[in-house]
């Protein structure tokens, strides 16, 4: 039954689309005047670079004495550090020298600076002009549609497919530098840092995040019923409930393990009796020939990247099982997936899919989301795949308490409708990575 919208309604709905109309032309226009400054701190630079060479009276001076000249003097009449000046100088020249492409469409506004940043950030290791070009040329059209958060792990792969060197050597020289490192804060703290390979690093933050959520999880002990002890018990020693955040019960886990070797009633309370029953969840994609061996095609690590397929074996050859996913030669969209222990398919699919929350722009991770039917359950939408969607809370409340609406089209392409009219897609992961390159 259709319904009339009053007089009222429209005009709310012109307002605040007015107001999102303006931002975003006022978002285009400040991304075209960080393309102008990029351009006059590379031209600074240079005009640096080249009075260095002039000049060289001074051998005593260091070799950037010019540039950091030049720095503080954008410094001070702009009140920002010389240093910020320099580091941002030194990112200048990069896209304006190394990606034309990129500073273009920062020019016109289709993508912010954050979005070119993370685009040159991951094409820095492209050394070969036409490789760059190409990655460009692939990356730009998912920067112009998707958020930061989203667009980093895109580009990581696009850019590690156009690299000359295989990515298992490049893993075998970057374990190398592994650490672990220390630095000293104030107020009696300090920082734990630690650089490993990718998969088992996302192993050890999940396994924390996991112990920490059962800690704060865990049931109080219940008030006594018996009226004598009631009585007689000392209420100063009822023991307090825990207040601790998420990050703090997870870096009191982490301590706790690294001191003990296992997770302490203190750090833990005392609900986790069995801390060895909780194992890491890490998601890993590999290519069919590659998990056989008769290729080297990088596997991915869901919500970090292309790792070693070497690694990757390792993991699947002591891993409980793996799905297998069927994805369209194409487009990469994943069509169907099966596993030799079949088990909940229409949930493992989704998880393979979705990989996160499916508002725009949402990298909530799948344990912080819902299943949710893009056509509800009440409304006769069928519990399939095609009706099925990750949704974060926050976004699952706001799909039915808003004026937002969304369809999902046969390729889990969920398409949003806002409630000025506007239309976002929201692309499977997956697709974005397998999207034909035009190289």
């Amino acid at each position: 039954m259709a319904t009339t919208e009053s007089p009222t309604a429209r005009e709310e709905r012109a307002v605040v689309g007015d107001i999102v109309e303006a931002l975003v032309d006022r978002r285009r226009r400040i991304a075209s005047l960080q393309a102008e400054e990029a351009v006059l701190l590379h031209a600074a630079q240079q005009h640096a670079l080249t009075q260095r060479n002039a000049a060289c009276a001074d051998h005593d001076a260091p070799d950037d004495i010019t540039i950091r000249s030049i720095a503080a003097e954008i410094g001070a009449a702009t009140r920002q550090s010389d240093r910020t000046i320099q580091s941002r100088m030194d990112e200048a020249s990069t896209l304006v020298t190394r990606f034309p492409a990129t500073l273009d469409a920062l020019t016109s506004g289709r993508i912010s600076r954050a979005h070119a940043a993370v685009i040159a950030d991951a094409g820095a290791r492209l050394t070969d002009d036409g490789a760059r070009a190409a990655y460009e040329t692939a990356v730009l059209p998912v920067a112009e549609r998707e958020t930061v958060g989203r667009l980093r792990p895109v580009a990581r792969r696009l850019a590690d497919a156009l690299h000359p060197t295989p990515i298992g050597e490049r893993h075998h020289d970057a374990r190398r530098q592994r650490r672990v490192w220390i630095h000293d804060g104030d107020d009696g703290m300090a920082e734990l840092g630690l650089t490993g390979p990718a998969p088992l690093v996302h192993g050890v933050y999940d396994r924390l995040t996991q112990l920490a959520r059962a800690a704060l999880d865990a049931p109080r002990p219940a008030a006594a019923d018996d009226d004598t002890i009631m009585a007689t018990a000392d209420a100063a020693s009822a023991k307090a409930p825990d207040t601790r955040r998420v990050d703090q019960v997870r870096v009191d886990v982490a301590l706790d393990l690294l001191l003990c070797g296992h997770a302490t009633a203190e750090a833990s309370s005392e609900s986790i009796a069995a801390a060895d029953a909780i194992r890491a969840r890490i998601q890993v994609t590999i290519p069919a020939m590659s998990l056989l061996g008769a290729a080297d095609a990088a596997a991915d690590l869901t919500g970090y990247g292309p790792i070693d397929p070497d690694l990757a074996r390792q993991l699947a050859g002591t891993a409980a099982g793996w799905d297998r996913l069927f994805t369209s030669p194409t487009t990469g969209a994943v069509l169907a997936i099966d596993r030799y222990r079949p088990s909940r398919d229409q949930l493992r699919m989704l998880r393979a899919r979705d990989e996160h929350c499916r508002f725009p722009g949402c990298r909530q991770p799948l344990p912080r989301c819902d299943v949710d039917h893009t056509v509800a359950r009440e409304h006769d939408g069928p519990t399939a795949v095609t009706n099925l969607a990750h949704l974060c809370r926050r976004h699952h409340t706001l799909k039915h308490h808003s004026a937002w609406r969304v369809r999902q089209r046969a390729d889990g392409t969920l398409e949003w409708t806002s409630p000025t009219g506007r239309v976002h897609d929201d692309r499977p992961a997956r697709t974005l990575v397998f999207e034909p390159p035009p190289f």
